[in-house]
């Protein structure tokens, strides 16, 4: 493949013999990459229903490698939001930032998702995610992918770094800036990629991740804990923006991150540094391990401290009326009980909020906690994020589709289906109306039974095509 003059030498002088195995890894294939969902099921509970030939990845502990001839994205489980499709190491950042189940969590360029949804997993539903893109258009992309996975503890915001520091100060428990970048890791697995570094290359990105880096520190706690990881391999953009990351703040230190066999230590004198502590940061190179180029850094500011639990930042009114009556009347079919005072309704859309979101006015953004549905004439209508937001216990009425039975493909599409009385599990108070769709027992949508039909309520802009 063709590659740039320019950064051949560089790759040489950093590479030195090892540059002609790395321009061989360039001509093998890529490698992919599928990450559990385990939000939703267990690593060793989805190796029992895969149906996919699956091959650990040994630095990702709910990650696997699949041939590339296998279509998950096309599978049942993949529309359950049992997993998410992401290259190798573009897993890592997310990996080893130490998020804890409570932590109010900033992922800073979240778009498509493939970050946010596994920090969204390990809180757990606790907490507070917010996940923010400057482009509105790569953020719908992010919220379907928060949504997929069921995600309810988020606020999807679409706004410039330096507008959020003003909302945000000391407010972050733990920060990931995947930051944008010359790209240089990706050359293999989007070759368009190689045109794009020739218009703007390392010294463009390096001056715009110092922007951000500027513009997100002043939002970390005291005791917080930042992420940086670029996919590139210039020491400009790496090491040469951790170096000035740590400039900014005499407290900050990088942090020791879990190794593997593969990973290549931060090199300091790279960027002409006499500073040791770089070397505690990870670079990750095409022919020294399965995936693509990927540099990440962790840092804390100051020592840890206890965290301060937080209550309710806002109280929210509740729904009140008739839309507290008509809710009241969906969820008599619920097992569970959402809290009141988390309700919200804006103009009959039925929001449960976080319980950390302040006050926001002023920030444009697509989605502030979990959309659970919207008030029609004389009755609530439940979203599709609420289904991906249940377990299949918690709704009494539901459907049940095998994985690779016909019905639950004709589902995906949008079809209306004949039921088997089989299918139908109805625990509830009155015949008809709403049921969760589940593949084996994992929600999908919904849909209305009238007899022994399914009228499908599958959202329109999800189906399978």
């Amino acid at each position: 493949m063709y590659l740039p003059e320019k950064f051949c030498k560089e790759m040489q002088r950093m590479l030195g013999e090892e540059y002609e195995d790395y321009l061989a890894s360039m001509q093998a294939g890529r490698k992919y990459g599928l990450r559990v969902n385990t939000a939703k099921i267990s690593v060793e509970d989805f190796l029992k229903i895969s149906p996919f030939e699956l091959t650990p990845i040994p630095y990702i502990s709910n990650g696997f490698f699949y041939d590339e001839k296998e279509q998950p994205s096309k599978h049942p489980y993949y529309f359950a939001g049992l997993y998410y499709l992401q290259d190798p190491s573009a897993m890592t950042p997310a990996s080893r930032l130490p998020i804890e189940e409570g932590d109010v969590v900033l992922d800073l360029c979240a778009a498509p998702g493939g970050k946010a949804t596994e920090l969204a997993a390990k809180l757990h539903g606790t907490g507070l995610l917010i996940a923010n893109d400057i482009s509105s258009k790569r953020a719908k992309a992010l919220l379907k992918n928060m949504e997929l996975f069921g995600v309810e503890n988020s606020f999807i915001v679409t706004e410039y770094p330096a507008k959020l520091a003003g909302y945000f100060n000391g407010f972050f428990d733990k920060i990931l800036i995947d930051a944008p970048c010359s790209g240089e890791g990706m050359f293999r697995k989007e070759p368009s990629m190689v045109k794009a570094w020739e218009q703007n290359g390392p010294e463009f990105y390096s001056k715009l991740q110092k922007e951000i880096l500027e513009q997100a520190l002043p939002m970390l706690k005291e005791g917080g804990m930042l992420l940086y990881s670029t996919c590139t391999f210039s020491p400009l953009e790496d090491e040469g923006s951790v170096e000035y990351l740590l400039s900014l703040d005499p407290s900050l230190h990088l942090v020791e991150m879990e190794g593997y066999s593969g990973f290549v230590k931060g090199q300091p004198e790279w960027v002409d540094s006499s500073n040791r502590s770089l070397e505690k940061c990870i670079r990750m190179f095409p022919h020294k391990l399965d995936g693509e180029g990927h540099f990440l850094a962790l840092l804390q500011k100051g020592e840890a401290v206890s965290k301060k639990i937080s209550g309710f930042a806002e109280k929210r009114k509740g729904l009140k009326g008739e839309e507290k009556k008509l809710f009241e009347d969906f969820s008599e079919n619920m097992n569970r009980i959402f809290d009141e005072t988390r309700l919200e309704s804006k103009n009959g859309m039925v929001y449960y909020m976080p319980r950390e979101l302040p006050e926001m006015k002023g920030i444009r953004f697509l989605r502030s906690g979990l959309f659970m549905g919207e008030m029609k004439k004389k009755r609530f209508e439940p979203s599709q994020s609420l289904a991906m937001a249940l377990k299949k216990e918690d709704y009494k009425k539901r459907i049940h589709f095998d994985a690779t039975g016909d019905e639950v493909f004709r589902y995906l599409k949008g079809e209306t289906i004949p039921l088997k009385p089989e299918l139908i599990v109805d625990e509830g108070t009155k015949s008809g109306g709403w049921y969760l769709v589940c593949v084996e027992n994992f929600p999908l949508g919904w849909g209305k039974v009238a007899g022994l039909t399914l009228k499908n309520k599958y959202h329109q802009g999800w189906r399978l095509l």
